[in-house]
């Protein structure tokens, strides 16, 4: 792919409605949730500006604002609310190092009750044309709310959840409320522990932040290639809500308060049963192909047969026919290469080679205008989730080109479990090189303070003594500061969450301290011969070689990232996960070099790969059905 589409994808460019994108109508409205999930719709004047908005809201919701700061996705706004596009959802977030609340509650007074909120009962948020279809499902769930017809609680899972229903009392959609996530401050099952923007079940996917997941796999299922029912951010008001006591002043069970939310909004689906009750051989090749390419796009963790609906064809000539539906996409687009898990991996489907319609799907997929398109739709997505997107897509064109079928794409990304220990994937192991490759000249470890007045040590080494390289030792020092390892402090503990993933507290010898001592105080650089970087096939040895002589590198790379790889999690279903690669730190520049790298590298990883023995690769299934 060429480098200047690369550059522009970095930029953030937008080749659709320009004038949409960067001309703002002088009134504009956002809905600005607090970190306990507490929401308000606001219509922004000309001279409103970050300071403005954060009182405003003080006043009308009577919450505390000092040290606190506006967030629209990784941005944090300051004054100019210009970049901020009309419907778009704000996150206000205590400061990391002020953790202040003594800002004190203020009685609003006749002029500041006109800013209360006065947005309709649901509001579509970020989307600038809704489709005819999706307006019509809206109109039939709000005819049927003021009618007195009630949403429904979901009982199953870990999140709060909703069916809301029309007026014949049919379920019409599924509504999830960003703040009853797994962890969320309102979650109605006692799942609690964090604020929003937190760190969630997935270290990569923060809480609150499922519902924009949710929505981007829709937005991606171009032409309803994979069916992907239609999926909406809205901000969405009733009584049913949750809110759990001292949580924005909690309310009484029994009260018919009006609760305003932030939530994904997904039409029901009418089924006859999900992928678990029923038999997978009779379901039709295209549609796990087509469901399986999704998947990988997006690296979807959690597509477990519970959210793949079965609906029979009842039509003539259809006698056993089937249509699966997907749903339940919180959990792809992480912020890092994760684990993914795909139920369909082991299916026969898989295996099968994709159609010519499929290879044609694929071959026209482009990941600079899906880029562009999350930016322009879900401008509040984080620019590390984008970067994974990209990654994925690459690697599945690029793999279907040298004649991959499904199942082989799956292996490739899939980690390999021994124990309580993980292995990188193929991918991650392929990213990895493609990091050490950046350089032409030397490998730096990032962040070395005082570099220009403590040269780097180098470390000369000569073809002879290439085998003899303790490679093991190197990648290890790098993964103490280097981003693409993931971040040495990682997402730390929560003493607060009752279902927070435990780490091992794994000793230290006294050389890795001192290592670590002289890496932190800036004594050691690491420079490295670029022709004696090691191959993948060799880096994948030199892991797998490492756990088997009890060095735990893999363990190590991931107590380093913050994570742990071998405790059970919530529901004993989703394993913690280590973080072997991160994206979101990489500059511009370095970014689009690296994906030059990393697609060089992908054919001959495809060569000089072999079939992986599906029967003794463990898979752990990470539903969290929420």
């Amino acid at each position: 792919m060429a480098t200047a589409a690369f550059k522009g994808l970095l930029k953030g460019e937008y080749c659709g409605n320009s004038q949409m994108d960067s001309k703002h109508s002088s009134r504009r409205r956002v809905f600005v949730q607090t970190e306990t999930g507490c929401v308000m719709g606001i219509e922004l004047e000309r001279s409103d500006n970050a300071h403005t908005v954060k009182r405003r809201l003080q006043l009308a919701l009577n919450v505390p604002t000092e040290e606190c700061s506006l967030l629209y996705g990784d941005m944090v706004l300051k004054n100019d609310l210009s970049s901020v596009r009309n419907d778009s959802p704000l996150l206000l977030a205590r400061n990391f190092m002020h953790r202040s609340s003594s800002t004190p509650c203020l009685s609003p007074t006749g002029k500041d009750l006109q800013h209360r909120d006065r947005s309709g009962p649901i509001e579509i948020l970020g989307c600038p044309t809704p489709s005819a279809g999706s307006k019509q499902l809206i109109k039939e769930i709000v005819k049927a709310m003021k009618n007195g017809v009630d949403p429904i609680p979901v009982h199953g899972g870990l999140g709060g959840a909703y069916y809301f229903r029309n007026c014949h009392g049919e379920n019409a959609a599924i509504v999830k409320p960003t703040d009853e996530e797994p962890y969320a401050p309102n979650n109605p099952k006692g799942f609690v522990g964090k604020a929003l923007g937190q760190p969630g079940l997935k270290r990569s996917v923060r809480v609150g932040e499922t519902g924009f997941r949710e929505v981007a796999a829709y937005l991606l299922d171009f032409d309803h290639f994979a069916n992907v029912p239609f999926t909406a951010l809205v901000k969405i008001t009733h009584s049913i809500f949750n809110v759990n006591i001292g949580v924005n002043g909690g309310k009484n069970p029994l009260s018919r308060e009006q609760v305003s939310k932030i939530a994904s909004l997904q039409q029901f689906i009418h089924h006859d049963f999900d992928a678990s009750d029923h038999g997978t051989s009779s379901f039709p090749v295209s549609a796990v192909h087509r469901i399986g390419i999704l998947d990988i796009r997006i690296l979807n963790t959690d597509r477990h047969a519970g959210n793949l609906l079965v609906r029979k064809l009842n039509s003539a000539g259809s006698f056993g026919e089937v249509e699966l539906v997907p749903i339940d996409h919180g959990l792809c687009l992480p912020e890092s290469l994760e684990d993914p898990y795909f139920e369909w991996i082991h299916w026969p489907q898989a295996s099968i080679p994709f159609s010519q319609d499929e290879l044609e799907y694929i071959m026209n997929l482009d990941p600079v205008r899906d880029s562009e398109m999350l930016r322009m739709e879900l401008p509040m997505i984080r620019e590390a989730c984008i970067r994974v997107l990209v990654v994925c897509t690459i690697f599945l064109k690029e793999a279907v080109s040298f004649g991959l079928c499904l199942a082989e794409i799956g292996e490739m990304m899939s980690r390999e479990f021994m124990g309580h220990d993980e292995k990188p994937s193929e991918l991650e192991l392929i990213c990895i090189e493609a990091r050490l490759l950046l350089d032409k000249r030397e490998i730096v470890v990032k962040d070395v303070v005082n570099l220009e007045e403590n040269a780097p040590i180098k470390m000369e080494v000569n073809s002879e003594a290439e085998d003899n390289l303790d490679w093991t030792s190197h990648i290890e020092k790098l993964a103490r500061r280097s981003t693409w390892f993931g971040s040495k402090c990682g997402n730390g503990r929560n003493p607060l969450s009752k279902l927070e993933e435990s780490v091992e507290e794994n000793g230290v010898g006294e050389e890795d301290e001192t290592e670590k001592d002289e890496i932190d105080s800036g004594k050691v650089g690491l420079s490295i011969n670029i022709s004696q970087v090691p191959t993948l096939e060799k880096l994948s040895k030199l892991v797998k070689d490492a756990d088997l002589e009890g060095k735990g590198l893999s363990q190590k790379i991931s107590l380093l990232s913050g994570t742990s790889s071998g405790n059970r999690s919530v529901n004993e279903q989703l394993h913690s996960s280590a973080s072997f690669v991160k994206f979101g730190d990489i500059n511009e520049q370095d970014w689009a070099q690296f994906l030059e790298k990393f697609q060089k590298l992908l054919h001959p990883a495809f060569s000089n790969r072999k079939p992986a023995s599906v029967g003794f690769r463990q898979r752990l299934g990470t539903s969290c059905q929420f």
